[in-house]
């Protein structure tokens, strides 16, 4: 299972790259770079309080709760998010790897530690660590390398068998999305697209079935009620 943006769109959370998506109103290098950051830490933390703001506010939607009805039905369902919120998590989802890393993680600038800070909102911007140093959202911004720890369990899971990988919500702009979804693939599982529209994923799906994450999620996974 590969989720982007689109999995949490129906629970209110912007998109990035659809109409009145995050990069059609905000530079990507204004707010998502090491030099922005280094350059307006208080506009960047702003902004990332906003978005930290609106997850809190967010409620899972049928797509995040139909994942983890299958899970829970005896499924095995690793997912692989590029989203940065935790409404997987909140669904009730507990094997996921968080691909560009959390908004609930802040990495602190002198030592690189990584802690959890969920308060809303944060009581001071720029936030810092309780060395007195600067800390920073411990996300995956543009021009930066992927996190270890979730490629090791993406690794992992590549290994393995699976009789079927979704790919949910995700224009599939980046290069290792294409990578892990066609390794799966030819390891024999079933490539199957959930999206409204076409992306450059489609011509390699299986099979592609559109419409919205929490529309045909619940319609298609096992262990939903019929009730």
């Amino acid at each position: 299972m590969i989720t982007g943006a689109g999995v949490s769109a129906e629970s209110g959370i912007p998109t990035f790259r659809d109409k009145g998506g995050w990069w059609k109103h905000y530079r990507p290098e204004d707010l998502a770079t090491p030099d922005a950051f280094a350059r307006d830490p208080h506009t960047v933390w702003s902004w990332y309080d906003a978005r930290r703001q609106g997850v809190a506010r967010a409620e899972p939607n049928a797509g995040h709760r139909a994942l983890a009805r299958a899970e829970a039905a005896g499924c095995r369902v690793a997912i692989v998010t590029q989203n940065v919120d935790d409404l997987h998590e909140r669904a009730g989802s507990r094997e996921i790897a968080h691909v560009h890393g959390s908004l609930w993680q802040t990495q602190c600038t002198a030592d690189g530690r990584v802690v959890d800070d969920r308060r809303v909102p944060l009581p001071e911007i720029p936030p810092r660590c309780a060395c007195g140093a600067l800390v920073r959202p411990h996300i995956v911004w543009f021009g930066e390398r992927l996190h270890e720890p979730p490629l090791a369990r993406i690794a992992a899971w590549l290994a393995e068998p699976w009789d079927v990988v979704l790919v949910v919500g995700t224009e599939a702009t980046f290069g290792y999305i294409h990578e892990w979804a066609l390794a799966a693939k030819r390891r024999g599982a079933c490539l199957v697209e959930v999206n409204p529209r076409e992306t450059s994923l489609t011509p390699a799906c299986d099979t592609r079935l559109p419409g919205p994450a929490a529309e045909v999620l619940p319609a298609v996974l096992p262990g939903q009620s019929t009730a």
